[in-house]
């Protein structure tokens, strides 16, 4: 696929990759400590970002221009809750500055006791629910399976709205495109990433999209399992 038209908006552009293919796998999950493989197509991945950003909405009752913290290591969980807040028109803050926050299971309860909405990802196998959510916790999972596959905003996002504290829509979608060309990273390739090496969504999440890439996104990366996995999916390129 050739790489979409320079779109200065997180939202565009991920809405640009999908419409081009959405059949294609976009962001495929691995890890390597369960057996875990997940393959998500561009519609599939942004069923889950539509879901998200109704979430936000309507559950948590943010608007755009508030802020959402998000407390969790790269996966495709992770994902879905980064491209939703900012197709929703939230800044993504750190949790301290956040009106709702999203926080892996393992970290949720330390969020939770201040009137905040607090959001747990299991980040399980098969998507599967939290096995134990602590008190002032939502399980992520649960609450958003049950929200709509489509999602429209009250105001598109415009390029010049906050993305982040210190950059817009513009401004952070630029700066993704200059890291892909720090990397190498060109047009219609497939991404193999190391989550622990590169934690960064600017390289995991925003390089492939800006660049029309798919990632193959490695959690608890097995050395060993590197050049099989280049050769069965394909990849063009690593970061590793």
């Amino acid at each position: 696929m050739e790489s979409s038209r320079v779109s200065d908006t997180i939202p565009e552009t991920f809405a640009a990759v999908v419409h081009a293919d959405p059949g294609r796998p976009l962001l495929t999950w691995y890890d390597d400590a369960t057996g875990e493989r997940i393959e998500l197509s561009g519609a599939t991945l942004a069923n889950w970002v539509a879901k998200t950003a109704n979430l936000v909405v309507d559950h948590a009752g943010l608007r755009p221009g508030d802020r959402a913290g998000v407390d969790a290591p790269p996966h495709w969980q992770t994902a879905a809750v980064l491209l939703g807040c900012w197709t929703a028109g939230l800044a993504v803050v750190p949790t301290d500055e956040a009106d709702t926050v999203f926080a892996a299971a393992d970290r949720a309860a330390g969020h939770a006791g201040d009137g905040r909405e607090v959001y747990g990802l299991a980040l399980a196998p098969l998507g599967a629910p939290m096995r134990v959510v602590p008190p002032g916790v939502t399980d992520f999972i649960v609450e958003v399976r049950g929200h709509g596959d489509h999602f429209a905003p009250v105001a598109p996002v415009g390029p010049d709205d906050p993305a982040t504290p210190s950059a817009t829509h513009r401004e952070l979608c630029a700066s993704a495109r200059g890291r892909a060309a720090e990397l190498g990273v060109g047009s219609a390739g497939r991404l193999l990433v190391d989550a622990a090496v590169h934690p960064d969504p600017l390289d995991w999440l925003l390089v492939p999209l800006v660049t029309g890439a798919s990632v193959v996104l490695c959690g608890n990366l097995d050395p060993r399992q590197v050049d099989k996995r280049v050769e069965v999916e394909r990849v063009t390129h690593r970061l590793v």
